[in-house]
């Protein structure tokens, strides 16, 4: 707790001195503070989430300021047995961009999860822009495997929890540093955007972890990714996506390479093992209802050592679909632009897909979960959130699956 109140009292006092600095600046310079708002609804392509929020902007000051957070309660019962109520500050993220000269942006993003007990910087890299179909990034860049990475802030989505496709699949909000071109061409209704970058990439901890699996996630604990790659040999991200202005956006990507340390001093250590991920995430909305339907899809495939026991999975695969209705929009409350929306989502997550070698019988380690939810925005870029999950979880041995209820009322907000 002290460590806690130490870090929280040292960001308020960085927050003060900057926003005393700009209000000083702004006086002394006859500047005004303006806010550069976005839609955080209504999205050109996924690619562009980065850009698209809301900024605080000085008309004399190159930077502009931003950044959500969200906290919510939560009360879980698994397999009848109650944990309680618990109250959690999930997360605060700052974000920070800037034109440097004519056709050159930087922009960052650090986040503080869990009341600071992690702190990342998931995003800092500068664009140029030679033109619209060729832009170059580099720096520490966000991945741009499925949508959900590319597309997550809190203030965006009806529900508290992330997809599990996203988050115990995938690593979500998964970003390291390294170098790429973007670009992207209209042609009528159409916008087709790409992507393609080389990275540091992943290491042994996908299947020398805690979670006693194969899983992708445990290489987000590796700090030294910012620094140097595990093995020498670069992590190729690359993502096609495409976008009819009254149908909705289809997008496919894929991310692969060596994740092991193969080699060392000139010395051959293993085999080289490889990770291959292709995912397909769309979105669309149907303009007569307003219905919006968000999802997507992953399939791994990974090289795992022979003496490794069949409960690390070489195969794996997950997905998720939301579903967002608005009931009522319009003035609510003094909001001008309020809405009241119901929503669903399904999760689905298989860590090994296969069977056993002896018995030919189907191998566990799946999760499905349905969590039905209603919202309340008092505009796009706030929303109060209530969720109801309810998840069957099988272990590696396909046994009955434990059934696991949380409520879960939360809020996130842009500022």
């Amino acid at each position: 707790m002290i460590k806690f109140l130490s870090i929280l009292y040292k960001i308020s006092a960085i927050w003060v001195c900057l926003w005393w600095g700009v209000a000083s600046y702004a006086q002394s310079e006859g500047t005004f503070i303006t806010r550069v708002d976005r839609d955080t609804i209504v999205q050109q392509l996924n690619m562009d989430a980065t850009y698209d929020r809301p900024f605080l902007a000085l008309d004399k000051m190159p930077v502009a300021l931003g950044g959500y957070f969200e906290a919510n309660s939560i009360h879980s019962s698994e397999n009848g047995i109650s944990e309680g109520l618990s109250f959690q500050a999930r997360r605060l993220t700052i974000f920070m961009s800037t034109t440097i000269s004519h056709r050159i942006k930087f922009i960052s993003e650090l986040e503080f999860e869990d009341g600071a007990k992690e702190i990342a910087v998931e995003l800092a890299s500068v664009d140029v822009a030679f033109n619209q179909l060729l832009n170059v990034r580099g720096g520490i860049v966000v991945n741009p495997i499925a949508g959900f990475n590319q597309n997550h802030d809190g203030p965006k989505w009806e529900f508290v929890e992330r997809p599990d496709v996203s988050s115990n699949l995938l690593p979500a909000t998964w970003s390291t540093v390294g170098f790429g071109i973007y670009g992207k061409i209209f042609q009528g209704p159409w916008t087709i955007g790409y992507e393609a970058y080389l990275t540091n990439g992943f290491d042994d901890s996908i299947i020398d972890n805690q979670e006693s699996r194969t899983f992708l996630p445990a290489t987000k604990a590796n700090e030294d990714r910012f620094e140097e790659s595990n093995n020498g040999k670069p992590l190729f991200t690359g993502k096609m996506a495409f976008k009819h202005r009254k149908i909705g956006e289809i997008g496919i990507s894929y991310m692969g390479g060596a994740y092991n340390k193969f080699a060392e001093d000139g010395v051959s250590l293993d085999a080289k093992r490889k990770v291959h991920v292709i995912a397909l995430d769309f979105n669309t909305k149907i303009k007569k209802t307003g219905t919006s339907i968000i999802g997507e899809i992953a399939f791994i495939n990974i090289d795992v050592p022979e003496t490794y026991t069949q409960q690390y999975g070489n195969k794996q695969k997950g997905f998720f679909v939301d579903v967002v209705q608005p009931l009522k929009k319009g003035k609510m409350f003094d909001w001008d632009n309020a809405s009241f929306n119901l929503a669903c989502r399904l999760d689905y997550v298989d860590w090994n897909v296969g069977k056993f070698n002896e018995t030919q019988t189907d191998i566990g380690d799946q999760i499905i979960a349905i969590t039905p939810a209603i919202s309340f925005r008092p505009s796009n870029q706030t929303v109060f959130r209530l969720n109801y999950r309810y998840q069957w979880q099988k272990d590696v041995l396909n046994n009955p699956a434990s059934r696991k209820a949380s409520w879960m009322f939360g809020f996130s907000s842009y500022f």
